[in-house]
């Protein structure tokens, strides 16, 4: 099995290898920054909240422009160029005493995250070979996952210490694992730019008036609310409403992060086409909706240990959800996009995942935390629904990628 995990020599390695890096030096990054920005520098909870929106906001309005500058200037130089701003971005914390040298930084750091992510995306699309970009980007993510689990182990040994000494640790650690990604990125061949034909330059058109690519975004988006569930929802959900441990919760995440690690490669093989996507869509949210159906279960009053195996066996169901609905979901976001504009058409979809994780606190709040098992039920409902949806209009997108050849001129 650990064979299988490793990615296809040449540039499939060198993007999984940035990929583990930079999302290691991340991983420990999220577990500490909140208290070490809190905590050490001294800015209220609120104020923290709000550079961050303020931050992720930015991001999701210039994160296209950026996407369109990867397509023009070539995707290689602009994801080595976003990943070291990054690195930069989160060096400056090291010197920040105030509300407003850490909005500058939180500014920097995620408008140069989201952009070279998206650079990277579309290198991805640029290198992989045809018909196996999703395979690819599975083992990419198993490489996100594996970053990600690493690093928070070396976050929680910082968190342990409980010194501004060590928070300064682990910020130089995420600096430089973005500069160590951006140098592996650099050793990748050139997804050469598209040029654009004088005559057409003027009537070029942006993802934002490609009205079936905005669809699928937008539903995507409410697939992905999947994400801020197990990190937002499902702790309050244990405390308030279940007689389950709250330790539990560290089993669960390892769980879900161990299965995606070891098995989304393997499942992605499934997908081989727009229409095998969107059966893994329709398939893996309707799991997801079967998941937050057995979560309501365990607001009935059983036993703790009862609590905890039901608790155990919707995050398992979860997982190969999540991991179905991300393989369609990528297939569809690279299919859909057009040759020579993966910058901007990755940035757009990708932007589902800030959005999600912006609104989705508040939202899976008040409808789970709030309302109970029925909120449950009614999330894992839109999910059915939703991906329902998804799949005639991902042939309304690949009917729009036909394009009448121009008439003869007489």
């Amino acid at each position: 099995m650990l064979k299988g995990l490793i990615p296809p020599p040449g540039p499939p390695r060198v993007l999984a290898l940035a990929q583990l890096v930079c999302r290691t030096g991340d991983g420990a990054y999220y577990i500490c920054s909140a208290l070490f920005f809190t905590r050490v520098v001294g800015i209220s909870p609120v104020k923290m909240g709000l550079g961050l929106t303020i931050a992720w906001s930015l991001a999701l309005v210039l994160s296209v422009p950026l996407g369109h500058l990867a397509d023009r200037r070539g995707p290689r130089v602009m994801a080595v160029v976003l990943f070291v701003c990054a690195g930069l971005a989160i060096s400056s914390y090291l010197f920040v005493s105030s509300f407003t040298l850490f909005l500058a930084g939180a500014c920097a750091y995620a408008v140069s995250q989201r952009g070279g992510s998206a650079a990277q995306q579309a290198l991805l699309a640029g290198l992989a070979p045809e018909g196996r970009v999703t395979e690819i980007r599975a083992y990419v993510q198993s490489s996100y996952n594996a970053g990600l689990a690493m690093g928070s182990a070396l976050g929680g040994v910082a968190l342990l210490v409980d010194r501004r000494e060590a928070y300064y640790a682990v910020f130089a650690l995420n600096a430089l694992a973005f500069f160590c990604a951006a140098f592996v990125l650099s050793r990748v061949p050139e997804v050469p730019p598209r040029p654009v034909a004088p005559e057409a330059a003027q009537g070029e058109t942006s993802v934002l008036k490609d009205r079936p690519y905005v669809v699928v975004t937008a539903l995507n988006t409410l697939l992905l609310l999947h994400i801020p569930l197990v990190d937002i929802a499902l702790p309050l959900w244990i405390s308030e409403h279940t007689a389950a441990p709250v330790w539990l919760l560290s089993l669960m995440f390892m769980l879900n992060t161990v299965s995606v690690v070891l098995f989304q490669v393997r499942v992605s093989r499934g997908v081989t086409g727009l229409a095998s996507a969107s059966r893994y869509l329709f398939v893996g949210s309707s799991l997801l909706g079967l998941g937050c159906v057995v979560f309501a279960l365990t607001s009935v009053g059983s036993s703790a240990w009862v609590a905890g195996v039901v608790l155990l066996v919707a995050v398992a169901i979860q997982a190969l959800g999540e991991m179905m609905q991300a393989a369609g979901a990528w297939e569809v976001s690279f299919g859909l996009a057009p040759d020579g504009k993966h910058g901007q058409y990755q940035a757009f979809f990708g932007n589902g995942t800030t959005v999600a994780e912006m609104v989705g606190p508040l939202l899976l709040t008040g409808l789970i935390v709030y309302w109970g098992a029925p909120g449950w039920i009614l999330l894992g409902v839109l999910f059915v629904v939703v991906s329902a949806v998804m799949g005639p209009v991902v042939r309304w997108g690949e009917r729009s990628r036909v394009v009448t050849p121009p008439a003869p001129h007489v």
